[in-house]
C-alpha cells in the first residue's frame, strides 16, 4: 500500500488524509440528499457537518493520544500529525454527538429526527474513511494464514512489514457498508424519531467490537485481559442503545 500517495517537491499527499476527507464529503452529500424531503436545507447540513468535523477530529485524536501517551510524551509535536493515522472512532463519536446536540438545540432543530437523517451518510462516509486506514497500515490485524490475509511491504506503512495479517481495515469497510444499507432500509420503516440513529449506534458498536478481536495494533489497556478499551466502550454503548430502542418502541414513549 502507499501511505503517501503523491510527492510534489516538499508537499506530500497522505492517502489516509485523502480518504478521511472523501469520507467526510460523502457523508455530507448523502445527508444533504436525505434532508431535502424533510425540509432541511443543504446549508444547515453543511453547518452540522462542520461542527461534526471539528469536534470529531479533536475527540478522536484526544482519545488516541491518551491511550498511546507513552508514544507521544517524548515528542509532543507528533500529537498534531494526524495524517500519519491515529484517530479513535469512539472518542470522535462521543465528542461529535455532544457538540452536535448542543448546536441543534441552539438552532431549535429536532435532535433525534436530524440524527436519523445523517446516520446513513455517516456510516457510508466511515466506510470510505476506513480505506485510508488500509493505505496507511493503521488499525492493522493479527497475524493469520487465511487466503484473505494481507502483507504490507511499504516501509512507510504503520503495519508490521512482511507478515500476513487479518485485513481488519477491510472488515471495517464492509461492516460499515452493510450498516449503510441497513439504515437506509430502516429509514423507510422507522416508527419513531431516533430509531435509525439508535440502530446505527447499536449495530456499529457491535460490529466494531467483533472486528476488534482480530486487531493486532496496540489499543490501550484491556479489561479483564480479554476485551480492549474500544470493545468495552462499544459493548456498553451498544447495550444502552438497545435498551433505548426497546423503551422508545413503546407507544407514547418515543422521542418526538
Amino acid at each position: 500500500m502507499h501511505p503517501v500517495l503523491l510527492h510534489i517537491g516538499s508537499f506530500n499527499l497522505y492517502t489516509y488524509g485523502l480518504f478521511v476527507a472523501l469520507g467526510f464529503m460523502t457523508a455530507m452529500w448523502v445527508s444533504q440528499k436525505n434532508a431535502k424531503p424533510h425540509g432541511i436545507s443543504s446549508g444547515i447540513i453543511t453547518d452540522i457537518f462542520f461542527v461534526i468535523l471539528v469536534s470529531a477530529l479533536l475527540g478522536a485524536r484526544l482519545l488516541y493520544v491518551l491511550i498511546n501517551f507513552d508514544v507521544y510524551k517524548s515528542n509532543l509535536l507528533d500529537i498534531f500529525k494526524i495524517w500519519n493515522g491515529g484517530l479513535v472512532f469512539f472518542g470522535g463519536f462521543i465528542s461529535a454527538v455532544v457538540a452536535t446536540a448542543i448546536y441543534l438545540k441552539l438552532k431549535n432543530l429536532n435532535i433525534w429526527k436530524t440524527a436519523d437523517i445523517i446516520s446513513p451518510g455517516v456510516a457510508l462516509g466511515h466506510a470510505v474513511g476506513r480505506v485510508g486506514c488500509f493505505f496507511a497500515g493503521c488499525c492493522y490485524g493479527k497475524e493469520c494464514d487465511l487466503p484473505i490475509a494481507v502483507k504490507f511491504t511499504n516501509p512507510e506503512s504503520l503495519a508490521p512489514i512482511g507478515v500476513y495479517l487479518h485485513p481488519t481495515q477491510i472488515y471495517s469497510v464492509f461492516s460499515n457498508l452493510i450498516l449503510f444499507f441497513v439504515l437506509l432500509w430502516l429509514q423507510k420503516r422507522k416508527k419513531f424519531n431516533g430509531m435509525v440513529f439508535l440502530s446505527y449506534i447499536m449495530l456499529y458498536s457491535l460490529f466494531r467490537s467483533i472486528v476488534e478481536f482480530f486487531r493486532g495494533d496496540f489499543r490501550g489497556d484491556f479489561f479483564f485481559e480479554f476485551i480492549s478499551m474500544s470493545q468495552g466502550i462499544g459493548l456498553m454503548v451498544s447495550l444502552i442503545a438497545f435498551i433505548l430502542l426497546i423503551k422508545f418502541s413503546r407507544p407514547s414513549h418515543g422521542p418526538k
